[in-house]
């Protein structure tokens, strides 16, 4: 390992991740969360499939950032579908959408924010360096409904509902069984947890878990997941308000009519206006939330910062929000937005101790293709 790689001691907002960690192993008195330091929950995937620290592309190689004419532009295409769109987001019919030198080109012809807004109407993940710089403050996780409280001790520990698919959902639910937590994983028949792809890291995050796999086209699944519901204490889901409904599952109104239950929803930028309906992954979330700028800023150097980050960091928030809303005996639906978590984490780490974020943030731009930094290894089965 080269000398820049070195000088690398944590992975960027690390000591965040560490303190979100320390509130939930409190507060759910749970020796096995206690054991795991942020580090390792935000580098695990990267170490596990020998990724390298990246530069302007993600580090699990979905996401790209390109120079538009006033800023620069994360453009995530994962998904196979993604590239068909690129026709639309430049209003040409004459681009090759698997040409990346042509996609660089159509881009640097365009304002940024022309793209974004177009894109994200689209269906595109996409984001601009510093966008986060040009909108109003909000909170990271915001209480979008009030349910009644839980007047009774049913169970001692919770009975949690993971809806969610890939990272940040599945994180939320692991460290939920991590501090006893009964937690049922239920997938869709027809379109399973993308994340199963990556056998290993699946396994991690969903270890544990008792697994349901319904037919949400088929009526009396959808009974039995309402069912399932409303005779548990904890939802964890990311999905866009449209889909929830098309499955014919209002989540305010089961929040308002079950007595305690806490509804933890993770999105890309929120449920609220125009930013509901947006796409969000956790590299081109990070990119929005300003992490991207903070690098550029302390180096002259953009890129990403960290692998998909967007992701676990708001894993763990989501974990904490639903443990301490349970603990309360209060009902509620609470929305996360990942790109806020950023933000929120970042102006920490700025407020706390800028110095050590800069000198990171060196570290991290410095090292561009060495190996991940090195993290505590977590078997699957260990507590």
């Amino acid at each position: 390992m080269t000398h820049a790689a070195r000088r690398i001691r944590e992975i960027p907002l690390a000591g965040c991740a560490d303190q979100i960690l320390a509130r939930l192993a409190a507060a759910a008195n749970s020796p096995a969360i206690e054991q795991i330091d942020g580090a390792t929950v935000l580098g695990e995937r990267a170490m596990l499939g020998g990724m390298t620290i990246p530069g302007r592309t993600s580090a699990g190689g979905g996401c790209r950032m390109f120079d538009a004419m006033d800023d620069t532009v994360a453009l995530n295409l994962a998904r196979p579908a993604d590239r068909e769109l690129l026709p639309a987001l430049f209003e040409t019919s004459t681009l090759d959408c698997r040409d990346d030198a042509g996609i660089a080109a159509a881009i640097a012809a365009h304002e940024a924010t022309t793209l974004v807004e177009r894109g994200r109407s689209l269906g595109l993940a996409i984001s601009a360096g510093h966008e986060n710089l040009l909108k109003s403050s909000s909170d990271a996780c915001e209480q979008i409904t009030a349910g009644p409280p839980r007047l009774t001790t049913v169970r001692e520990t919770p009975r949690v509902v993971d809806l969610s698919a890939l990272w940040a959902g599945p994180l939320a639910g692991h460290l939920l069984s991590l501090a006893g937590a009964r937690v049922i994983k239920v997938e869709s028949r027809t379109r399973p947890d993308g994340m199963r792809g990556n056998k290993e890291f699946f396994a991690l995050l969903n270890q544990g878990k008792s697994s349901v796999v319904l037919d949400f086209k088929d009526d009396s699944d959808r009974c039995a997941l309402v069912s399932l519901i409303t005779q548990s204490d904890i939802v964890i889901e990311s999905a866009r308000p449209r889909a929830l409904m098309q499955l014919g599952i209002d989540a305010g109104q089961l929040v308002r009519t079950t007595p305690g239950l806490v509804w933890v929803t993770i999105t890309g930028h929120g449920v609220v206006g125009e930013s509901a309906n947006w796409v969000g992954f956790g590299d081109d979330c990070a990119v929005a939330g300003g992490l991207s700028a903070a690098l550029d800023d302390a180096t002259g150097r953009t890129g990403f910062v960290g692998d998909a980050i967007a992701d676990p960091l708001t894993g763990i928030r989501a974990a904490l929000v639903a443990w301490e809303t349970w603990s309360s005996r209060r009902g509620g639906r609470f929305v996360l937005s990942m790109s806020q978590v950023i933000a929120q984490c970042l102006a920490a780490a700025r407020a706390e101790d800028p110095a050590a974020l800069n000198s990171c943030l060196l570290a991290w731009s410095a090292a561009v293709g060495e190996p991940f930094p090195t993290v505590k290894r977590r078997q699957i089965g260990e507590r």
